[in-house]
């Protein structure tokens, strides 16, 4: 096939994961809100991530008998997953959606308003809507609540606002997954002779608006047709070669059509970013040329780049082929014009992941299952990092419990060498600053990464000071998704994220690149500013079931954005070289404890 998509994009085939994983995680909104049990939410909790994180689709489970072989689902689950992928509905939800008005559990999507407080809020007002909520917050009448006030009104009035911002951004992992989807529709078109994924896609943006593609025709009205009957597509808006789509979730695909000799300007022009093309077309208006969405023109004097590759039409320019992540007009032309752009880190370059996580705490696999996906995948190491004790939600792991993980590690250590399980730990930051262990326990551990988890609407100078404190523990060695995102869903805590990558440098922490497409974090430009103040940065997976291994491929994007190589990511160090770089900081850390 001819989809010329960067492989960073791909995806693992379309399942009925997600659409089950969504149906669970409704379950658990209605059950919150109707204040159902914790341990009868945390079921459907733990199922929606288990189900999302499987490496089959669900069906095929479901059809072989298998669902109960899913840690979590027991034979309630299994009848109503089975019921949902048989008949397409469930009576359950049904049930539970007829319990509460229409777009209740539409106001648990504001941060800080929790299902109670939701509730609340609608049996004292009849607010049953975001659009409702807002004009009760406008009116003042939200501080009438039990418990609420003109601080709760304020705090809600700017959620709202964020979440409005938020929602017309799309997380990179959903937005690639349409495109390609769309491109590979688009490749069978008879009149498209090359198709490729551009746009802030292409340059792998933290979030997305809207959808690119590019097609190489000679006959743009055919593929104006072929688009009217493509899947997904709802509605379609044509003007002069290019066709406007709207598809699921109200996203909107742009389909651009060139002709294949304007192909590599066309490829270059509509990847963008708009700052980085016109800075490339001020180069080829020095030289008489023109750059425009329909190629590049040289006039009869100049060069023939009929059929030129994006490539060409970058060395034509005078600059070395630019990656397209860095297109953000960042320094990245002046570089390139001078042959000094540098050497960008690869997917194949990570030796290992450092965030890891199993069925002893939130994961969806067992310890053995993780170690065997990564030996696949052809890594060196992983650090197994289960949540600590106070993140009772995620059954974290108690000082007895972590002991008892490292025997079935030394178990397993002989049968999978040469791999190595480093044994750590992602343990919450309390309120205060104070780490959830023990030092006695982060010195039992090979590796400590640190993040929060909780108490994220604290004031700016709070949250510094909190983070700031735990990144003073020598056995802290990295600082995990820093911002505390959720992309659509959480907005990140306020935080001095100069202070702290200042602290991550004084300290030697590293800064972790959270590869989950909902958090992207630390995003490409503080990832940035880590790289050029000297801080080692990794770029983890966070994964809670094997399939989740593959997402790598975004966070290496924003390492990529971030401008950084392999020698600036922890995570490419050799197997031996990462068990010498944890040598080095325990005996650092055992020499501060040493000294009075």
């Amino acid at each position: 096939m001819a989809v010329a998509h960067d492989a960073r994009v791909s995806l693992p085939p379309r399942s009925r994961n997600s659409d089950v994983a969504r149906l669970m995680e409704e379950i658990v909104e209605l059950l919150e809100i109707k204040g159902e049990q914790p341990f009868r939410v945390n079921a459907y909790r733990t199922a929606a991530r288990r189900i999302e994180g499987l490496r089959e689709p669900v069906e095929t489970v479901h059809a072989e008998g298998r669902l109960r072989s899913i840690n979590g689902i027991g034979p309630a689950l299994e009848q109503k997953i089975g019921e949902f992928l048989t008949t397409g509905r469930l009576e359950y939800i049904e049930r539970l959606r007829a319990e509460f008005p229409a777009g209740l559990a539409e106001l648990t999507q504001v941060p800080g308003l929790g299902p109670r407080t939701a509730k609340l809020v609608h049996d004292t007002l009849g607010v049953d809507s975001l659009d409702a909520l807002e004009a009760a917050a406008r009116a003042n009448k939200l501080r009438d609540v039990p418990g609420l006030g003109e601080k709760t009104e304020q705090r809600v009035l700017a959620e709202l606002e964020r979440l409005k911002q938020r929602s017309r951004r799309f997380q990179i992992g959903a937005a690639a997954g349409l495109a390609d989807d769309l491109a590979e529709a688009l490749d069978a078109c008879a009149a498209v002779e090359r198709v490729a994924v551009v746009g802030s896609i292409r340059r792998m943006a933290d979030t997305i608006g809207n959808v690119d593609l590019l097609v190489a025709t000679r006959d743009p009205d055919a593929v104006e047709r072929y688009v009217h009957v493509l899947g997904h597509v709802r509605e379609v808006v044509h003007d002069a070669g290019v066709v406007r789509v709207l598809v699921r979730n109200d996203t909107q695909v742009t389909v651009h059509a060139v002709s294949p000799d304007g192909w590599g300007a066309g490829l270059l022009y509509h990847t963008g970013s708009a700052a980085h093309v016109q800075r490339v077309q001020a180069r080829a208006t020095e030289r008489g040329w023109r750059l425009d969405a329909r190629g590049l023109d040289t006039g009869s004097k100049g060069p023939k780049v009929d059929g030129a590759s994006e490539d060409d039409v970058y060395a034509l320019l005078g600059l070395q082929p630019i990656p397209p992540e860095l297109r953000e007009d960042g320094g990245e032309i002046e570089l390139a014009a001078a042959d000094k752009l540098p050497r960008l880190i690869e997917l194949s370059d990570l030796r290992g992941d450092l965030h890891v996580h199993s069925n002893w705490s939130d994961g969806g696999s067992p310890i053995e299952e993780m170690v065997r996906a990564s030996i696949e995948r052809g890594h060196e190491y992983i650090a197994l990092t289960d949540h600590s004790k106070s993140l009772g939600v995620a059954n974290g792991l108690t000082e007895a419990r972590v002991r008892e993980q490292r025997g079935v590690l030394d178990a397993l250590a002989s049968s999978v060498a040469p791999f190595r399980v480093f044994h750590g730990t992602e343990m919450d930051i309390k309120r205060d600053g104070a780490l959830d262990y023990a030092d006695d326990t982060l010195e039992y551990l090979e590796y400590v990464s640190a993040s929060i988890h909780s108490a994220m609407n604290q004031p700016r100078d709070v949250m510094t000071a909190r983070i700031l404190r735990a990144l003073e523990n020598p056995w802290v060695a990295t600082f995990n998704h820093p911002h505390g995102r959720l992309i659509g869903s959480r907005p990140a805590y306020e935080v001095d994220m100069d202070a702290v990558i200042g602290a991550a440098a004084e300290h030697g922490v590293a800064l972790e690149i959270n590869a989950q497409p909902e958090r992207m974090d630390l995003d490409g430009v503080s990832a940035r500013k880590a790289r050029e103040a000297g801080v080692k940065l990794v770029i983890n997976s966070d994964s809670h079931a094997t399939r989740q291994l593959d997402i790598l491929r975004y966070g290496v994007a924003t390492a990529r954005r971030a401008w950084c190589g392999p020698d600036d990511v922890l995570n490419c160090l050799s197997r031996e070289q990462f068990t010498d770089y944890l040598a080095a900081r325990r005996r650092r850390a055992e020499s501060r404890r040493a000294t009075p």
